[in-house]
């Protein structure tokens, strides 16, 4: 118990001494651009500059979709026609209809699983009927095999 308390105000002092350190470097670089407000160090504001690509009235990012991103965007749901989808569209939006058609293919995926495992176990079920199994078939093949073996001793 004593050495979790020793822990504790070892920890503890390191921490202080760090805080003490970093809030003197601050005060120390008066030029530049990092303020202290109120315990956190915040970076100036800076005037807004042009943009380089084209963005929204809401300041997002838009983006021209290709033809295969059109068949997802409509293939997802998102629009009907592909005469609907505007000339640019947002990330968001693509990211969106992609999310989608990943959980539409993982649903398939899903169902093409389960109707694979029930054809399966409906068609052993008749190989049973018949009375094949995977024992029977080896020991059939590995007769057979000795035969044709035994058939071109006797022919050499």
């Amino acid at each position: 118990m004593e050495s979790l308390r020793g822990l504790r105000l070892a920890a503890g002092n390191f921490f202080r001494l760090y805080e003490r350190d970093v809030f003197s470097s601050l005060r120390l670089t008066r030029n530049t651009s990092f303020k202290r407000i109120n315990g956190f160090c915040t970076k100036p504001q800076q005037s807004p500059k042009a943009p380089s690509h084209p963005y929204s009235h809401h300041g997002v990012p838009l983006h021209k979709p290709t033809d295969w991103e059109r068949k997802i965007l409509i293939w997802s749901g998102r629009f009907k026609k592909e005469e609907d989808i505007p000339e640019t569209i947002s990330f968001e939006m693509l990211d969106a209809a992609k999310n989608k058609m990943r959980v539409k293919i993982s649903y398939l995926m899903i169902a093409l699983t389960v109707a694979g495992c029930i054809f399966m176990v409906i068609e052993g079920k008749k190989a049973a009927r018949r009375h094949e199994s995977l024992t029977s078939l080896n020991l059939e093949k590995k007769a057979r095999l000795r035969e044709e073996a035994a058939m071109r001793d006797k022919a050499e």
